[in-house]
């Protein structure tokens, strides 16, 4: 399987929010994607925690100038994973975020998202969660998927020589 990571930036945490980054990394070829999603581009997606911009550093006038509408996201997202399997490292809210964005596109989402789990085994997991604790996460979404990258590759290599 090649490991692919996704990660995303949201509005805040509450059943409200939504993605306003999303980013991925191939760890094989190194292709890669970056970008804001507009929420004026998406019908209701009015909230905001000011906590949550506080994080990740994102202004809703950013956003707003220089993020691309929902549809462009989700096509974007299916033309460069259609058929893969992307891997994240926390599942119920990226899953939650997708299912926004999607469904805000009115577009299928053409990729699977798969948890650690599908790539770590349960030791590696808890040594994931330990190292990826310890790290000041920037809380960009490419910073973030190349950190996740680099931890679970490390995981995988320190498993294959040992």
């Amino acid at each position: 399987m090649e490991l692919i990571c996704i990660d995303l930036e949201a509005s805040g945490l509450g059943p409200d929010s939504y993605p306003v980054e999303v980013a991925w990394k191939s760890a094989e070829s190194g292709a890669q994607d970056s970008f804001l999603i507009n929420p004026e581009s998406a019908e209701g997606w009015v909230f905001w925690d000011e906590f949550a911009e506080e994080m990740h550093g994102i202004e809703w006038s950013t956003l707003t100038k220089s993020g691309i509408g929902v549809r462009a996201a989700c096509e974007r997202l299916n033309t460069a994973l259609f058929g893969k399997d992307v891997v994240c490292d926390a599942l119920e809210f990226d899953a939650f975020w997708l299912r926004r964005l999607f469904q805000a596109g009115c577009q299928p989402m053409n990729f699977t998202l798969k948890g650690i789990e599908s790539v770590l085994s349960p030791e590696q997991r808890i040594q994931y969660r330990l190292v990826s604790r310890s790290q000041y996460r920037r809380h960009r979404a490419l910073d973030d998927v190349e950190d996740q990258l680099n931890l679970i590759t490390w995981l995988l290599e320190e498993e294959a020589g040992a």
